[in-house]
């Protein structure tokens, strides 16, 4: 790995979604041969890191708004906006922002929650079909990828704790939705909610491409579950909290949504993660690390291969990103900081609370005796144990913006 050219005064964060893991005896960061991560290491200041608090699960969306230093219990808004924002969708103070699935209901019974694996291309042209008005509030679709999309409500006395109409499994009926909170709002959300969804289904049931896709043997997307509604309301922005300009090299729609909410830039690589791409965005973030402070950089490999329980293809992940992203990454000049934002043991297939390995590696930073990046390695790091609040602090002191407290 070459060493770094030309200081520059940014951060390039890099997070491996779903790093963390248990050992079986091994864990896939400790099987994984990645010397030029464990080189940075060596070179920097490593620990374990709790995104929200020890023995707290934390969620992605939840976690990653800690890292950048907004308290969740205060700033999170549900996933609904974020995928929304994610998507792209302009959103208002106010809207109230769904998750979408299409899935296929026959008889009134779901029997298949992602439409047989509907296409991208295929749940593009059944767009033009789900956006309508109901009573006083407008409705807005926008598909996402493959049978994924975004729903906004957007009108007046509208409350966001609602139910889901999406009940996570087949072989049931669709939920009705109900108010959480019994407030007249989310009453009104409710009732809209599930007018909204006999609209879907009337109009996917008629809709050409359906039948089109019925007698081509394929099932038809003739629903639209909705989940995760939330209210979006504007953030301070981090430049106006911090004093730092941000931008984002992700591909999944929630990290976008997340960057935007608190007024990152966005870098639009394709959310696929093969060897062309993690490349791309590593050069990507080379070139953004001279006009940004925090280059946010996001993988979802780990996560995914976590979830699946395959211990190989985590650690094949975690190879590829060594090979691949951090050869490049390292010649930027920029300070580097490494970490997940939640742990999913491969043993669990689902996120955990265990903690994260963290490093860093920069000239504004004081190194240890730690030599290799993993779960078990960071333990002697003299990071110690940090939570995801302490990351921002961390961060502008590497940037020199920190503010003194007292005199």
């Amino acid at each position: 790995m070459a060493e770094k050219t030309e200081d520059v005064n940014s951060i390039i964060f890099l997070v491996i979604d779903g790093v963390g893991d248990l050992p079986t005896p091994k864990t896939p960061l400790q099987a994984a041969k990645k010397p030029n991560i464990d080189k940075l290491a060596d070179k920097g200041i490593t620990g374990l890191l709790s995104p929200i608090k020890r023995g707290t699960v934390p969620g992605s969306d939840t976690s990653h708004l800690r890292l950048f230093g907004y308290d969740p219990e205060i700033f999170y808004p549900g996933r609904g906006p974020l995928e929304a924002l994610g998507i792209g969708m302009h959103l208002n103070e106010g809207d109230i922002a769904f998750r979408a699935n299409f899935a296929t209901v026959k008889g009134g019974v779901i029997i298949d929650r992602r439409a047989g694996r509907i296409e991208t291309g295929d749940g593009k042209k059944l767009e033009k079909y789900l956006s309508t008005r109901i009573e006083d509030v407008d409705i807005v679709y926008k598909h996402s990828v493959d049978h994924r999309g975004a729903v906004v409500f957007r009108g007046p006395g509208l409350g966001e704790f609602v139910s889901d109409t999406d009940p996570h499994a087949t072989s049931t009926s669709v939920n009705k939705s109900i108010a959480l909170d019994k407030t007249p709002q989310s009453e009104k959300t409710a009732r809209i909610l599930n007018k909204y969804t006999e609209y879907c289904a009337r109009v996917l049931s008629e809709a050409a491409e359906n039948k089109e896709r019925e007698n081509s043997g394929k099932l038809p997307a003739n629903i639209l579950l909705l989940r995760g509604a939330g209210r979006y309301r504007h953030v301070p922005p981090l430049d106006e909290r911090f004093g730092i300009k941000g931008i984002c090299i992700a591909g999944g729609a929630l990290y976008r949504g997340v960057a935007r909410y608190i007024g990152m830039d966005l870098v639009l690589l394709p959310s696929t993660e093969d060897d062309k791409i993690l490349q791309e965005r590593a050069y990507a973030a080379v070139k953004a690390a001279k006009d940004y402070d925090l280059v946010f950089v996001h993988v979802k490999g780990c996560d995914n291969a976590g979830h699946d329980g395959d211990f190989n293809k985590k650690r094949e992940v975690i190879e590829r990103i060594d090979r691949l992203m951090i050869p490049i990454i390292a010649k930027s000049g920029a300070s580097i900081i490494i970490t997940g934002d939640h742990s999913t043991p491969v043993s669990r297939k689902e996120h955990s609370a265990h903690e994260v390995p963290i490093l860093i590696y920069s000239k504004e930073e004081r190194y240890d005796n730690v030599k290799k990046f993993d779960e078990i390695s960071c333990m002697d790091g003299g990071l110690g144990h940090i939570r995801g609040k302490d990351i921002m602090p961390i961060m502008l002191n590497i940037l020199k913006k920190s503010e003194k407290y007292g005199s």
